[in-house]
């Protein structure tokens, strides 16, 4: 098997270099192809001076059938390389981003989600006849539709105020000291900005996970794969944007690993009856409370029978009890070696099973975490 060019930029058309590389090989494809804006006039602003637009060869594919078979060629190229928990992240505008979408969909992708970057600083309609162009759509889609896939909602959450990350991403455009200029202009007339990749990464991969770009440009998405402790492979045809994305991404400092650290996923609700399920417990075996000593039957429902009474374990804990108590630590089971023990001991050996499973499942296990916040066509209701 060929090895993979990790932390390299590699210089090509993107399509050709991809077939180069193993297939299966990589977890995240983040892509910023051609918008093929098909400009018909030079910009100019009110007082005269010309807009600084996006006139570049590359981005001059042609027609809308050209366009549509430079797209698939390049989305086939990558479904190859992309793991089969694998996901890309497509960019672009309303010039191109549907007739992406029709073609991912195409290519048998399934789509997570479009997000919607709003840019706090766009550049105005000049000519007063459109509205503002003041967005961008991200498409994120998964390889094998059910798949398991990297999504870390808690990192989301947390980076949000502890608010639920929403699909509207509030973002400035890339200007200032982080625009790379050369002789005073503009190096790339479409650079992203950083904190658009940071988000990218951090919901969608985990350190050491592989990030293709294959519109690579001046380096963004490696610069902060770098800086989070993803591996990186960029392609770019252009040598100048090739050379100039090296120069930066050698000049990124790594986050420490201590700093990458992610908190634990949040532990799934186990509910009593899953230990009848498991064969943990058996319909009417019997419980004991600890203080004051009372009994009760296990029910085939996940219910407890005690005396005429019938409910959870935390209904018939507060009953006896008297007040508000934790049903998994009051109730206790009895076991043939050790005696009688709290239930909770159950609900513990349950979960570590669970996670000794998931250690063993593929890549993007922490997938598992979105089973709390989305149905199994991935749309969240949390």
């Amino acid at each position: 098997m060929t090895a993979l060019p990790l932390d390299l930029v590699l210089e090509g058309d993107c399509a050709v270099v991809l077939d180069t590389l193993p297939a299966e090989s990589v977890d995240l494809v983040f892509a910023d192809p051609p918008y093929n804006l098909q400009l018909q006039r030079t910009l100019y602003r009110p007082n005269g001076t010309r807009v600084d637009a996006v006139d570049d060869a590359w981005d001059q594919i042609g027609s809308f059938a050209a366009y549509d078979a430079f797209t698939r060629r390049w989305l086939t190229a990558c479904r190859r390389v992309l793991k089969p928990t694998g996901t890309i992240w497509v960019i672009g505008a309303y010039h191109n981003i549907y007739r992406v979408g029709s073609i991912l969909q195409d290519l048998g992708f399934w789509i997570l989600n479009d997000i919607v970057m709003v840019k706090t600083n766009p550049m105005p309609n000049f000519r007063g006849v459109r509205f503002t162009n003041a967005h961008e759509t991200l498409i994120w889609a998964q390889r094998d539709r059910g798949a398991p896939y990297t999504f870390n909602h808690q990192a989301m959450k947390a980076l949000n105020d502890d608010l639920q990350m929403r699909s509207d991403w509030r973002l400035p455009i890339c200007s200032g000291r982080e625009r790379l200029r050369i002789d005073g202009r503009k190096a790339h007339s479409t650079q992203k900005p950083e904190a658009l990749l940071y988000r990218v990464l951090l919901a969608t991969t985990n350190p050491g996970d592989v990030v293709l770009d294959p519109f690579f440009g001046t380096g963004t998405t490696g610069a902060v794969a770098k800086k989070l402790g993803r591996r990186w492979i960029g392609i770019e045809q252009d040598a100048r944007y090739a050379a100039l994305a090296r120069e930066r991404i050698a000049g990124v400092t790594p986050a420490p690993a201590s700093a990458l650290d992610w908190p634990p996923p949040r532990e799934r609700r186990i509910p009593f009856g899953a230990l009848l399920e498991a064969g943990l417990l058996q319909p009417g075996d019997e419980l004991r409370f600890d203080h004051p000593a009372e009994t009760a039957t296990v029910l085939a429902t996940g219910h407890l029978r005690w005396r005429d009474q019938q409910g959870s374990i935390h209904q018939l804990g507060r009953m006896i009890a008297g007040g508000p108590t934790n049903g998994w630590e009051h109730w206790l089971y009895h076991d043939p070696v050790t005696g009688w023990q709290p239930i909770d001991r159950l609900r513990q050996h349950l979960r570590r099973a669970e996670l000794a499973a998931s250690r063993n499942a593929p890549s993007g296990e922490l997938a598992a975490d979105r089973s709390s916040f989305a149905d199994d066509d991935g749309e969240t209701w949390g």
